[in-house]
Order: C-alpha cells, then sequence, then structure tokens
C-alpha cells in the first residue's frame, strides 16, 4: 500500500509539472510573443501609394480664357456665327510616355462697349493700352485680344500685333478669319505659354534629344531667393569706389521684386570685397591697348571669385549672384570677348542659374602723377540696367523670337509686363506639380524599400497634404485658374518637403530586424530553455505511455 501510494503522490507530482510547463509555455506563446511583437513593431501610417503613382500619370490641361473683341469695322466677313459666341482650340504638347499636356484656348468672341470703344479713340497703341487696362478681366492668365480695322492708325505702319504691358493686345483685321486665328494662335502663346516653355519647366523627364539648348539654363522653382549684390574692388590702394546700392535697388530693382514677389519670397543684400580677383589673367592687347577675357575663359572665372563670397553656404534658397568688378590699374581697361571674339557692348556676362557678372573700367588719370587713390562713382543706372537684364534671363523672361509684325511694349520700370509674370506662373505651376510628383515617388520607393522606418502620423498627414494640393492645382489648370491653381502648387512643394525631410525619416534611427532579434535572443533563450525541455520530457513520457501495455484485471 506504502509503494502504491508513493506512486500515486508521483505522478500527482509529474501532473503538476506537465500542468505548470503547459501554462508556462501557453502563457509564452499567447501572450508573451504577441505582446514582445506588439511593443517592439515599427509604426508605420498608411500612405496613399496608388495616388502618389498616379501624380506622375495624371494629364495636364492648361486653360487659357482668351477674349476676343471686336472693334467697330474689324469683324470678318466669314464669321462661323454671330456674334456673340465661343470657340475652344486645343494643342496636344508632347513630354513623355507618361505625361500628356493638353492646350486649352477657350476663346469669347464678342463686339466692344461703349468704353472700350471710347478707349480704342486715342492716338497711340500706348494710351490704348492704358486706357484698356481697368475694363479687361484681372484675372490673373486671362488675356484679352482687340482686333482693330486693318485701316487702324493705332498701330504703326508694317505692324499687325501690338502687345502691351497688361494682358491685353492689339491686332489688326486683314486676310479673313483664318489669317486672324493664325495671328491669334501665336499671340495665345507668346503670352502665355509654348511647348519649349512647357518642356523647360518639365525638364526633368523629357529625354534630352528633345529640350532645347537653354532648356536648363533658368532657374528652377522655388518658394524663395536670395539676391546678393557684390562689388569686388581687387586693388582697393588704387580705388576707392562709391556705388549706391541702396539707392539702385530701391529705385530699379525693388519695383520687379514687388512684381515678383506673387511666384516667391526675395531677400536682398550686398557686399564689398577687397583683393578679390577673378582668378583669370586677361590677356594683353597691343592694338587696342587693352586686356581682353576671351570667351573659353569666362567660366574659370566663377569659382575662385565664389568661394570668396560665401552667400550660399547657409542658405536655404537658391542665390543669385550680381557682381560688379571694378579691375586692378594693372589690367584695366578689361574688356569681355564673345565666341567670335568680338567686344560684349555691356562688358558682361551671365552664368545660368548662377547670376551675371560685370566688369565696369575706371577712366585712366589725364595725369600720370595723380594721386592715388582714385575715387570711383559708379555710375548705377548703366550697371542696373545690365543686372536687371540678367535677372530677367535668370528666370527665363527673354523674349523670343517673333515675326517682324509684331511689336512688343517695354515694360518699363516695372521690369516685367503682367502677361511675362503669367507666362512665369504657368511654367512655375506645371514645374511645382511635377517637383512634388517626384519628392513623394521617391519617398514612397525609399519608404517601401527600408521597412523599419517609422512612419509618423504627421508625415503620412504632410504626404496626403501634398497630393491633395497637387491634384487640387491641376484641377484648377483645367479650369483656367492659374493664381488658384499656382497657390496649390505651392502649398504641395511645401508639404511633400516637409514630408521627405522630416527628421523622423531617417534610417539610422531604428534598429534593423536582424539586430533586434540579436538583442533579445539572449534575454529570452535562458528563459525559454527550460520551457521547452519540460515540453520535450512531457512529449516523450506521452509517447512512453502511449507504448506500455494497458494492464487488465
Amino acid at each position: 500500500m506504502a509503494a502504491a501510494a508513493a506512486a500515486a503522490a508521483d505522478e500527482a507530482e509529474r501532473a503538476r509539472g506537465r500542468r505548470a510547463a503547459l501554462s508556462f509555455a501557453a502563457i509564452a506563446v499567447v501572450l508573451g510573443l504577441p505582446l514582445w511583437w506588439r511593443t517592439t513593431e515599427t509604426y508605420r501610417a498608411a500612405l496613399p501609394y496608388a495616388d502618389i503613382d498616379g501624380l506622375g500619370q495624371l494629364p495636364f490641361q492648361l486653360a487659357v480664357p482668351v477674349a476676343v473683341v471686336f472693334a467697330p469695322g474689324a469683324v470678318p466677313g466669314d464669321l462661323p456665327k454671330a456674334l456673340p459666341f465661343r470657340d475652344v482650340q486645343e494643342m496636344e504638347i508632347s513630354v513623355n510616355l507618361r505625361t500628356s499636356i493638353t492646350s486649352r484656348y477657350e476663346m469669347i468672341y464678342r463686339s466692344t462697349t461703349a468704353q472700350e470703344e471710347a478707349a480704342l479713340h486715342v492716338a497711340t497703341a500706348q494710351e490704348a493700352d492704358a486706357a484698356l487696362r481697368p475694363l479687361q478681366d484681372a484675372s490673373l492668365g486671362a488675356l484679352t485680344m482687340y482686333v482693330v480695322p486693318e485701316t487702324s492708325s493705332l498701330l504703326p505702319q508694317g505692324i499687325s500685333v501690338y502687345v502691351g504691358k497688361h494682358r491685353g493686345a492689339l491686332v489688326r483685321a486683314g486676310g479673313g478669319l483664318a489669317a486672324l486665328r493664325t495671328r491669334l494662335r501665336q499671340l495665345t502663346q507668346v503670352m502665355s505659354f509654348t511647348a519649349s516653355s512647357i518642356a523647360a519647366a518639365l525638364s526633368d523627364r523629357v529625354p534630352d534629344g528633345q529640350l532645347g539648348p537653354d532648356a536648363r539654363r533658368h532657374l528652377k522653382s522655388s518658394l524663395g531667393y536670395e539676391i546678393t549684390f557684390s562689388l569686388l574692388n581687387p586693388d582697393p590702394k588704387s580705388h576707392v569706389v562709391d556705388w549706391d546700392i541702396e539707392d539702385a535697388v530701391s529705385r530699379y530693382v525693388q519695383p520687379v521684386l514687388d512684381k515678383l514677389s506673387l511666384v516667391a519670397n526675395f531677400s536682398v543684400d550686398s557686399q564689398i570685397l577687397y583683393y578679390a580677383v577673378l582668378g583669370v589673367t586677361p590677356r594683353f592687347d597691343k592694338e587696342s591697348s587693352s586686356f581682353l577675357l576671351s570667351a573659353h575663359s569666362l567660366p574659370h572665372v566663377i569659382n575662385p571669385v565664389e568661394a570668396r563670397l560665401g552667400s550660399s553656404a547657409a542658405s536655404l534658397y537658391p542665390v543669385l549672384n550680381f557682381l560688379l568688378y571694378v579691375p586692378e590699374r594693372s589690367h584695366s581697361p578689361l574688356y569681355i570677348q564673345d565666341k567670335d571674339g568680338a567686344p560684349v557692348s555691356t562688358n558682361a556676362f551671365h552664368s545660368p542659374r548662377w547670376g551675371g557678372i560685370m566688369v565696369y573700367n575706371v577712366e585712366a588719370p589725364a595725369s600720370p602723377q595723380a594721386s592715388l587713390p582714385l575715387h570711383v562713382d559708379v555710375d548705377m543706372v548703366r550697371v542696373m540696367e545690365v543686372f536687371l537684364a540678367q535677372l530677367r534671363l535668370l528666370f527665363g523672361l527673354s523674349r523670343e523670337e517673333l515675326p517682324p509684325e509684331f511689336l512688343l511694349e517695354s515694360p518699363g520700370s516695372e521690369g516685367l509686363a503682367d502677361w511675362e509674370l503669367d507666362r512665369l506662373l504657368w511654367a512655375h505651376t506645371v514645374e511645382n506639380i511635377a517637383t512634388v510628383s517626384t519628392t513623394l515617388t521617391s519617398l514612397a520607393q525609399l519608404l517601401d524599400k527600408i521597412g523599419n522606418i517609422v512612419i509618423k502620423d504627421d508625415v503620412a498627414s504632410e504626404v496626403y497634404q501634398a497630393v491633395a494640393s497637387a491634384q487640387s492645382a491641376m484641377a484648377r489648370l483645367a479650369k483656367g485658374h492659374l493664381h488658384s491653381a499656382f497657390q496649390a502648387s505651392k502649398e504641395a512643394v511645401t508639404s511633400s518637403e516637409r514630408a521627405f525631410f522630416d527628421p523622423s525619416l531617417l534610417h539610422l534611427l531604428y534598429f534593423p530586424d536582424d539586430q533586434k532579434f540579436a538583442i533579445y535572443i539572449p534575454l529570452f533563450l535562458p528563459m525559454a530553455v527550460p520551457i521547452l525541455l519540460s515540453l520535450a520530457k512531457i512529449v516523450r513520457e506521452t509517447r512512453q505511455r502511449k507504448k506500455e501495455p494497458t494492464k487488465m484485471d
């Protein structure tokens, strides 16, 4: 009996051990592993991957509202309908297989109102342009074409199209409806966008062979720009240079920047650098008794000078450098030559996406015994004319070659016409949308490739906001709302850059999965070994009991 009791007690103890081992194993598997996995997993908020991929394939539709206003005596006899009526002209712009652009010119044909007719009864086209401005649609991107009789004296002899400073133009009638439509098509492209300007805005998507030579010379679209005017005086012992840069910026540059403030934020500063040389030794020409800088040596001028500027190192935005160089006395006068060896009339050159340099020669003193240093007063009017022309080139506002019957009015003190501002906004809006698509696509590919980067909710929110703003910009472009489309594209760029450059999206902040297991295995293995050994013992005992014959009474 004692032996039987001892065997029963031993069996009960084994049963408790088996239950304890199974309980620990169940707790580890059912609670421990899920809890560990949950507490160590990488949090990744959901992102709109399909919408991001779709941004690169959405078709661009650029709608331009155009009002064609006929003055009395200028209505063609072959109009298809009686005035007023609407017409839509479309044109496809080929970019690549994934991107298609359709330009839609929504034409409204009508007659002049009494006020417009009175405004056209002036002596010159300039006066008509000024008088018609309050009567036009002031919306950004909206154009108004006034068709005047063929015998009208508003346009000079030999001129068929006059483009004013605002968003209006005068077109001479004649040749029927077909000839008029040809002029209007050329005119709308001049005042809005062309295939080349849109291709330049989408230069990252266009094959190199399809781009023009100047496609990548313009400044990339940015939320802000910094402009630095620098006076380089390499020989302060010979020249004391005085330039009234503050007054010059206020009178000549600020009106242009005020108009461009819709495009981006601008900051302006200036500096004077002494003993700063160009880094290229000019060649002395005996015939002209002057020093020359050839065209092939100009690219080597910028790098040594840029090292002295020091403005782009701490800047968040692109820096536009405008340098006025007063050559030292030993290298005066100094002239710049073009590729053909002829002297450049402005004695200046510009570097795409960087800025420009102008050489300002100082007249030699009448007497060799003149005391040094010479006092030099810089003619800021001449200097600013050059710098403003270079600024236009940097923003792609150079006026294209036009037929001889086209006359473009000078923008005057404002530096650019209203339609030129619209032209810049069309290009920058398209470029912003393309930049957002590229940025978000790169971000999505990065996060998809590296699975252990945390995607926080605020990052996901910025991505969703960027996608929504880009889609909104494209929808507004299709409706011809240029201003709101550009603002939406800027919001999309801001959100996409915030998401892309968020500090939490740094791969080195997180452990890879193999390191995670390497850290936790030494902790879990000592606890798991007894449980595993107990489970193995239970399995052996269970198998052994099944093999033992059942005792029969």
